[in-house]
């Protein structure tokens, strides 16, 4: 385990906070609602910020050809030939989301290296911030693009492949932000980071329901991502009589609640599945729908046990096509091993929280994050701190002060024992 760093840590946290409400004032919405999708005008003004506020703090700049951002770290005690010890997370967000999601692991972490600074820290290794690109799925339809490219889980081939809903690629786009290069150069090889751990809100209810100051991450849940396409035969919702017809979104509703009756015949709360999409073709009241597209998210720690929901969802599948005479076809978009955090880091989290006088739970993270990805090529880990009722990907999303500055001074206390 990494030896105790004799550190005091102080945390100024009403600056923090008012770095990260300025940050959610940059969306493509009116406040509180944030909305920052990747590589459009509000993502590249609230990088040009977060920019702003870590070269204040005398940090180094690295992009690389998707526009993940390293800052970097050095004081006249650190050797630069050493592997740099690595925090952070991402500040795009989903439509009508909320300030913290992703933001506190980027603002947090710059401010947890800022609280070392002021302590008079010297790093024997760089310590560096990641701000990475994509992490939400919603411009290219696939979570965490920046950190699967640096993983090596997504080739450059497949990447360029990418569109958005407008039809727009990604090497458009990623050009048209000023993010130049070969993709091909993203990919970090193993040993790259010495350490990576990421700060971030729970998005759940149970560190404020069991009034515990922060989790330790053990296991990041991976998902699984489908798409369904349901074709049957439309016609007049008057004229077509109840025998003869091949209701696409009949057909559909079976298949959702086949999903939701296999995740809960796991009988472990690790599994989870949803169907976020569903779109109805043509979509008028007086016509049977022809077509249905649903795009579903199945996730689990154990990566067997998601994979047996995912085999019966396809199993009832073809039952439901061939009694109700439609077609279906189900496309993978993706499916991820879980990742186990490393154990040196978790006992060095474990070590801060006591330090730093909070209460602390080991626990799994259901939904996934950059780390799942950074896990590949490097030892990793993460610290959650609480939010209000568990309440995420909403506008009234919310991390108080006093929960933030737990979690930050835990951060620069395991940033330094990693680093020393």
């Amino acid at each position: 385990m990494p030896k105790s760093v004799e550190i005091k840590p102080l945390i100024e946290i009403d600056a923090l906070m008012a770095e990260i409400a300025a940050l959610g004032r940059i969306s493509e919405a009116e406040p509180p609602v944030v909305t920052r999708v990747v590589f459009s005008e509000a993502d590249l003004r609230g990088r040009a910020y977060v920019k702003g506020l870590c070269q204040a703090a005398g940090l180094t700049l690295r992009e690389d050809a998707v526009g993940n951002t390293f800052f970097r770290w050095t004081a006249p005690a650190t050797d630069l030939s050493l592997a740099p010890v690595a925090t952070g997370s991402h500040i795009d967000a989903i439509p009508n989301a909320g300030a913290y999601d992703g933001v506190v692991g980027v603002l947090g972490g710059l401010e947890a290296i800022r609280a070392l600074q002021r302590s008079g820290f010297q790093p024997r290794r760089p310590i560096e911030l990641v701000l990475f690109t994509a992490e939400e799925p919603t411009r290219f339809g696939i979570g965490c693009l920046g950190s699967r490219l640096m993983g090596g889980v997504l080739s450059p081939a497949k990447a360029v492949t990418l569109r958005d809903k407008e039809g727009r690629g990604l090497e458009e786009l990623r050009h048209q932000a000023g993010f130049a290069g070969e993709l091909e150069s993203v990919l970090l090889h193993a040993g790259h980071f010495h350490a990576f751990v990421e700060l971030h809100i729970e998005q759940g209810p149970l560190l404020e329901r069991e009034t515990i100051d922060l989790g330790i991450v053990t296991h990041i849940a991976a998902p699984a991502s489908l798409k369904v396409l349901i074709e049957g035969e439309g016609g007049h919702a008057g004229a077509m009589l109840m025998p003869a017809r091949h209701d696409a979104l009949a057909a559909a509703a079976e298949l959702i609640l086949t999903l939701e009756s296999a995740a809960k015949s796991t009988g472990v709360l690790d599994t989870v599945a949803t169907v976020g999409v569903c779109e109805v073709f043509p979509g008028a009241v007086n016509s049977v729908p022809s077509r249905v597209r649903l795009e579903t998210d199945i996730r689990d720690t154990d990566s067997a046990r998601r994979d047996g929901v995912v085999a019966k969802l396809k199993s009832d599948g073809e039952e439901v096509a061939a009694r109700r005479g439609v077609r279906i076809t189900f496309e993978t978009v993706n499916a991820d091993p879980p990742a186990a955090c490393d154990s040196l880091i978790l006992d060095a989290i474990e070590e801060s929280v006591k330090v730093s006088g909070l209460t602390g739970k080991r626990m799994v993270s259901r939904a996934y994050h950059d780390t799942l990805f950074v896990a590949r090529f490097a030892p990793a880990a993460m610290i959650f701190i609480p939010c209000r009722g568990g309440v995420s990907h909403r506008p009234d999303e919310y991390s108080s002060p006093e929960w933030i500055a737990g979690g930050v001074e835990t951060l620069a206390r395991t940033l330094a024992k990693l680093a020393d």
